[in-house]
């Protein structure tokens, strides 16, 4: 029997759910295997555009600074939109996360790899008011990484992760400036989105700014190209709790769906940025039917952002 990919990566990820230590298992399944981790170009393009844009609409409807408080939701494996509020003095990063990803390799493969855009003039593009200073300090932990840790660059860059659960962060009220995530609220189920949202309206001061970035497409089509990001439409809730799992779970929520959590929460949206798919390749599939009451144009959204400002 053919099975395709991405049923293979889905069967193994959820047998991994149920192991001890399934983080860890996961990421070497990912690492060696389906090579999800890795940092390459395009990756690497994707997250410096992210961190430009949230900088940008940081920038747009509040203050930067190196001093200003930011809070990040989802560290993940590599540090790049810390390292960029550090290298554009835009504030300090404390990142929010329920497991350790980033390790000191990860920290110098993110170095090297600003290093290579900044010397092929690929950066340029996105960043063009880097603090060559603190460049300088990056580049000094390349040359002496043996002479440093983990904790060292993070102090370094002025980056705090915090282990917890975001839905109570411990943080005093009204604290942080910017909150930020990129790729996150997909993973989180609605009930726990919300108390985390709830969380942030918390912490964030008055003049605040929040920007999200949510990845709305199915996930497995990053790893087999033989699907559509619309793939995970075909299925209902129950069939699809089967497939899913609990290491990188996807709530196959809509943009309007986020939009609605937001109105209930009584959570201001000052901005939204779509990106809307190929409508075509969503027409060739069947849209399960507890999904129907989703139009075309709602199901056809592949990414969003959300802004906010409580001013």
């Amino acid at each position: 029997m053919n099975i395709s990919k991405w049923k293979l990566k889905a069967i193994v990820q959820k047998v991994i759910s149920f192991l001890p230590k399934r983080e860890k298992i996961n990421f070497l399944f990912q690492k060696y295997v389906t090579k999800g981790v890795k940092l390459t170009d395009e990756h690497f393009g994707y997250k410096v555009q992210s961190a430009k844009d949230h900088i940008n609409f940081f920038k747009k409807y509040g203050e930067v600074g190196a001093e200003k408080k930011i809070l990040e939701l989802g560290s993940g494996w590599y540090p790049i939109i810390p390292i960029f509020m550090y290298l554009t003095n835009s504030g300090k990063v404390i990142s929010v996360d329920i497991q350790s990803w980033m390790t000191k390799n990860s920290q110098i493969i993110s170095i090297e790899k600003i290093k290579e855009w900044r010397e092929n003039n690929k950066l340029d593009t996105y960043f063009n008011n880097i603090d060559e200073n603190k460049w300088g300090k990056l580049e000094q932990f390349l040359l002496n990484s043996d002479k440093y840790s983990k904790e060292d660059f993070n102090k370094t860059i002025g980056l705090e992760t915090m282990i917890i659960d975001a839905r109570n962060t411990g943080l005093p009220e009204s604290s942080i400036d910017f909150i930020c995530s990129n790729n996150t609220f997909e993973h989180i189920y609605k009930e726990i989105l919300e108390g985390i949202l709830l969380e942030f309206k918390r912490v964030i001061t008055p003049e605040g700014v929040m920007s999200h970035f949510i990845d709305l497409s199915d996930h497995f089509a990053h790893f087999d190209k033989k699907i559509t990001v619309y793939n995970f439409l075909k299925y209902s809730e129950k069939k699809w709790r089967l497939i899913d799992n609990k290491i990188q779970p996807q709530n196959r929520l809509r943009f309007k769906d986020y939009k609605e959590m937001y109105k209930n929460l009584n959570i201001p949206i000052t901005e939204e940025k779509v990106t809307e798919g190929n409508k075509n390749e969503l027409l060739k599939i069947k849209v399960h039917e507890q999904l129907k009451h989703y139009s075309i144009d709602e199901l056809s959204i592949t990414h969003g952002y959300i802004i906010t400002t409580f001013i």
